[in-house]
């Protein structure tokens, strides 16, 4: 298999999986059962000891996995828990955990939680399954000494997905580490192996049933690689500050779903910059709402100074909804658009922000998010996005190549590319063709940006959380929603985005 992940990507992966349909349950038992496999390719089993010492965790499932596998084609195995069997704390874990209690006339279990008690185990192959692609911090007791065991043993040393006290990204030896003959890693080698190479030994890649193209989909790990953890030390503007450029006469409730989406979505203040008679009124629709009155009708040249100050205090710009598309506008735009590029703050265009730049026919300074729908595409390049899926997705990659930016090109299928990676989100519904979802969906794009996610990271957990959230509408309103009643759901998805699991819709 080519190419590598990193640790927070195969999680994310691995959550993505279980959302299409494989579990997490099926991940764990083709990853042991491959370990087994690897050792039952090297050595005969009525002549050979295997010892599996297994944390408390993912990893240490796939050992009681390897073990059972191991127990059933002959092999002696010693199974070593580092803890007390009541201390596993991953559900699929503690099932192989308990299949194994059956077979203890064959398996001898061991819970080790004392340092004293690792002596004495020996082995003509050890499995060391403590902690995998998890690890950021130094060894503890007993994996301390359960890692020094490991080294001292005369045995084989095969370590299940990276090492123990290896860091699964960087390399970094974390105090002590497993000296493996052999490191069994899934789905792809993980980036730290190819830095560590004298504590992984030989690295043999193994599938474990998860389809190549889950790694284009947008599921719920595509959220938790974004959600910031909040400590109980944080302070207003820790979380970010978005500014929304946008509204004119006509639109004012545009740039006030965008700003109320990124509220819900944890940003930590929304300012909505509209001319003045439109600003007000955004006012008047909710208190959380702050707003910059601006001078004149239309957003216009004679604005950009007081926008270039509460640009230099925002950590990033939504720039588009609700704007209207007079010359003076344009105008503004382009200037405003040179202001971001200049300070290097991340910034969303939507709607009329859009229609406004593609006149300028150049490519952006920065990596901003572009959201067109399919006619905003085609006034963005010219060009018709095909209705063939995986062709609509060569021609979006094409695009943001060209214009330097990442697009989410919304649709019955979302399609999101950077110009190199490309996803697809499937959520949504047919309810959400009422205007100012995509508002929302703006929303949820900017506070991300705001709180210094990647562009199409944050694109591609904007455009799942958005169409979730819609979902999770369907499944109470019907079709019969309005834009509002996706706001009260984006923080559900925000914190349990598997929630959605029970409302997915057929769009695959």
């Amino acid at each position: 298999m080519k190419g590598v992940i990193t640790s927070r990507e195969m999680r994310a992966l691995e959550l993505n999986s279980e959302y299409f349909g494989v579990s997490r349950l099926q991940l764990m038992e083709n990853a042991g059962k491959s370990v087994a496999a690897e050792i039952a390719s090297r050595f005969k089993p009525q002549k050979t000891r295997v010892t599996v010492v297994c944390g408390t965790g993912g990893n240490g499932g796939d050992g009681l996995v390897a073990a059972r596998h191991l127990t059933c084609s002959g092999f002696r195995v010693d199974v070593i828990l580092a803890g007390k069997s009541a201390d596993i704390v991953d559900e699929a874990a503690l099932k192989n955990w308990l299949a194994l209690q059956a077979l203890k006339d064959t398996v001898a279990l061991n819970e080790i939680y004392d340092s004293a008690l690792i002596e004495g185990f020996e082995a003509d192959v050890v499995v060391d399954a403590l902690l995998g692609i998890g690890l950021k911090g130094s060894l503890r007791p007993p994996i301390m000494q359960l890692v020094k065991h490991i080294n001292r043993m005369r045995a084989l040393r095969i370590s299940i997905d990276v090492p123990t006290g290896i860091d699964s990204d960087s390399g970094k030896v974390l105090g002590d580490a497993v000296k493996a003959d052999v490191t069994v890693t899934f789905h792809r080698i993980k980036t730290g192996l190819r830095k560590a190479g004298k504590y992984a030994g030989a690295v043999v890649v193994k599938d474990i049933g998860v389809p190549h193209e889950f790694e284009r989909f947008a599921g719920p790990g595509d959220v938790l690689m974004v959600v910031k953890s909040r400590p109980r030390e944080a302070h207003k503007g820790d979380f970010g500050r978005l500014l929304v450029v946008g509204g004119s006469e006509v639109f004012s409730g545009a740039p006030a779903l965008v700003a109320l989406a990124a509220l819900r979505t944890g940003v930590d203040l929304a300012f909505v910059a509209a001319p003045s008679k439109t600003a007000s009124a955004i006012s008047s629709m909710s208190p959380d709402l702050i707003t910059v009155k601006l001078e004149g009708e239309h957003v216009n040249p004679r604005n950009v100074a007081v926008l270039k100050r509460h640009l230099e205090k925002a950590d990033a710009v939504v720039m588009g909804p609700g704007l209207g598309l007079h010359e003076e506008t344009k105008e503004a735009v382009k200037e405003i658009t040179g202001l971001a590029e200049e300070a290097a703050t991340p910034m969303l265009l939507d709607a009329d922000g859009l229609k406004a730049f593609a006149d300028l026919k150049r490519k952006f300074g920065l990596t901003p998010v572009l959201t067109p729908h399919a006619g905003e595409y085609e006034i963005l390049t010219g060009k018709k996005p095909s209705k063939e899926l995986e062709k609509r997705a060569a021609d979006v990659r094409k695009a943001a190549r060209k214009l330097g930016a990442v697009i989410l090109l919304k649709g019955r299928v979302d399609v999101i590319s950077d110009g190199e990676r490309v996803k697809f989100c499937f959520a949504g519904n047919p309810g959400m063709t009422v205007g100012g979802t995509g508002d929302t969906l703006s929303g949820v794009v900017g506070a991300l940006l705001a709180q210094g996610v990647d562009p199409f990271e944050a694109a591609v957990a904007g455009a799942f959380v958005n169409g979730a959230a819609g979902d999770l509408v369907a499944s109470e309103k019907g079709y019969h929603m309005v834009p509002t009643d996706l706001l009260e759901w984006i923080p559900q998805v925000m914190d349990d985005p598997m929630s959605h699991c029970k409302v997915r819709t057929s769009a695959l």
